[in-house]
């Protein structure tokens, strides 16, 4: 692994310092991840059929808009007992080994995987590793795979009475779910696995069962971790959560926290220093349905966030719906269908933001060949700034974080020359013009 060099200065900027790399494209997670972005499906919610060929209509809209990686919410049988609500919770799993036919047969996920491959998707599945149902297959046939309480009944997972939790000291247990998570790979050629709570299990689970995968094609691993609470699992997987930041920049906008708490929390992130990256979002399954919308946690801010999670070093997560907006929290454990009515008024949004990830070298996430700097302006208590460089390449963010109107100027050594503005064109030369005027929620992506 590469030492990834950083590069503080206090007050204005940080990140990596910039080394040469490789051009050489690979069909390699460990290329193209640095350029994707991660987009998660929710099945049951995302049509009133809630199946893989419902869905796989929308492939050519979602490849519109720029969508690289598709993620799915787990897709194996879900518990009976113990349920929640009428429809359970994806996340109880049944068996590890087959469909959910609430979504379809294995045939219908092998062609939705086989059709996105075919347009330049790659897929990705969500892995339950931690825990399972009460009826799932192994309660019958390996009971000996599950911690157990002094009773001898099964374990409950943590504040979750619809799941028990697996035994990781047991080997038999552990080559049993390596086996099962082959056999995706093996029969479906997916990508890649989102990692559902990964750092509740243990992290020599993971370096163990990664290589043993990757016998079979190189994967991309993102995990449900923050690496500021779990170092040691960086050195496994390719990106994880941002849970930190997500949650401080919920508490700076209702709580009207100072803007530098949150350029802080960044220099922590960028100060981890390994090739991992970070996922960065607005939205998810959780935060949706158990918190509200984006627009209710972060209100003027909202839009703002999502151009920091799509510039940022590190990789933009989407979620359902977002490029509609959803404006309604999505029901768990109940049909609940995304309300589309054609108008997607996010979608050029995000396709602008998504593109430039994507085609933009300066954006290339967990690359040391691209640098970020936070930049000095006139309002720093309202407004965060920052550029990202790789080579000549070099693409400018101006966020306006605050409940303000705010008129300002940027003047860093770190800016110069002319930039253009990727939402409506126009062009700014940094030697004639340093000023800036921005609404509330406003911002500005300027590429140079």
């Amino acid at each position: 692994m590469k030492k990834l060099f950083l590069l503080a200065i206090i007050g204005l900027g940080i990140i990596s310092c910039a080394t040469k790399k490789s051009t050489k494209m690979t069909n390699s997670p460990s290329e193209w991840k640095h350029d994707t972005n991660i987009y998660e499906v929710n099945v049951r919610q995302y049509t009133q059929e809630g199946t893989f060929r419902a869905f796989e209509k929308d492939l050519p809209r979602l490849k519109e808009m720029g969508v690289k990686t598709l993620w799915f919410m787990p897709i194996t049988p879900i518990s009976q007992k113990v349920k929640k609500g009428s429809m359970g919770s994806q996340y109880a799993a049944h068996d590890y080994v087959s469909i959910n036919p609430e979504f379809g047969n294995l045939e219908d996920f092998k062609h939705m995987v086989d059709e996105a491959h075919k347009m330049g998707f790659k897929v990705i599945i969500d892995w339950v590793a931690n825990h399972t149902g009460w009826d799932h297959v192994w309660t019958v046939s390996h009971p000996d795979y599950y911690l157990h309480n002094a009773d001898g009944k099964f374990h409950i997972a943590s504040g979750m009475d619809d799941i028990i939790e697996l035994d990781y000291k047991n080997p038999a247990m552990r080559q049993a779910m390596i086996d099962a998570m082959k056999f995706w790979v093996k029969e479906t050629n997916i990508d890649g696995f989102r990692c559902d709570l990964a750092s509740w299990v243990e992290v020599d689970f993971w370096e163990q069962a990664r290589p043993e995968i990757e016998k079979i094609k190189s994967l991309f691993f993102i995990g449900e971790f923050d690496e500021l609470d779990n170092p040691e699992y960086g050195k496994v997987f390719d990106a994880s959560y941002s849970w930190t930041w997500m949650h401080k920049t919920e508490d700076y906008y209702k709580k009207n926290l100072p803007l530098s708490d949150l350029r802080d929390l960044l220099q922590k992130y960028s100060a981890i220093g390994d090739k991992s990256m970070r996922a960065w979002f607005t939205s998810n399954h959780d935060e949706n349905t158990w918190n509200g919308t984006e627009y209710e946690k972060y209100g003027d801010i909202a839009k703002p966030l999502a151009v920091f999670s799509a510039t940022w070093d590190g990789i933009p997560l989407l979620y359902s719906g977002q490029e509609l907006p959803n404006m309604k929290s999505l029901e768990f454990f109940e049909k609940d269908v995304i309300e589309w009515n054609g108008n997607n008024q996010m979608a050029p949004f995000y396709k602008t933001l998504l593109d430039l990830k994507s085609s933009n070298p300066a954006l290339r996430g967990g690359d040391p060949a691209a640098s970020t700097y936070l930049l000095k302006t006139s309002a720093d208590d309202k407004i965060l700034a920052y550029i990202r460089k790789n080579g000549k390449d070099q693409v400018l963010v101006v966020l306006n974080m605050s409940k303000e109107v705010v008129s300002f100027t940027i003047d860093d050594a770190n800016v110069s020359g002319k930039f253009k503005n990727v939402f409506s064109g126009p062009i700014k030369d940094f030697a004639q013009d340093k000023s800036f005027y921005l609404p509330i929620g406003g911002y500005a992506v300027m590429e140079k």
